[in-house]
């Protein structure tokens, strides 16, 4: 049976059929489980931000240096890493996104330990890896509205 309200105790299953928690020990490593999830969802939201910045960053075309004899010499960014960022942002943008909406389906249990464990996890997450992010605001392009 599916539980369709929020209730607390041990006994709950999580994503699979065999991931089921019947005791204290099971219990607490799911609620441990949940909170590193959530935490590394909000470690790979920032690596995937920083590649964003770089690639965006090294694709302006940058202004032209001046020497000191007056001849105009442009920098000419690598496009291999413009374009290894943007894969590795690419990349990274999928694995959030699934990781985000396993997150969500375990808060979907209906478990208060479980949904209390990837809440806290997501704002510790965000506070030692986001928190001092340049002020960038990706939520506009975030799959999944839990972070």
């Amino acid at each position: 049976m599916m539980h369709m309200t929020f209730y607390w105790g041990i006994k709950a299953t999580i994503l699979f059929n065999f991931w089921k928690t019947d005791s204290w020990l099971s219990y607490i490593l799911t609620l441990i489980a949940c909170f590193v999830f959530s935490a590394f969802y909000q470690y790979l939201e920032n690596r995937r931000v920083q590649f964003k910045s770089l690639s965006s960053s090294s694709s302006r075309r940058p202004q032209p240096a001046r020497s000191s004899s007056g001849v105009s010499a442009p920098l000419i960014p690598k496009s291999g890493t413009r374009s290894a960022a943007k894969a590795a942002s690419i990349l990274l943008f999928g694995v959030n996104a699934a990781i985000g909406y396993l997150l969500m389906l375990a808060a979907m249990s209906f478990n208060g330990g479980v949904f209390i464990a990837i809440v806290v996890g997501l704002t510790v997450g965000y506070a030692v890896f986001r928190s001092d992010d340049g002020g960038s605001d990706a939520a506009t392009d975030d799959p999944c509205p839990c972070a």
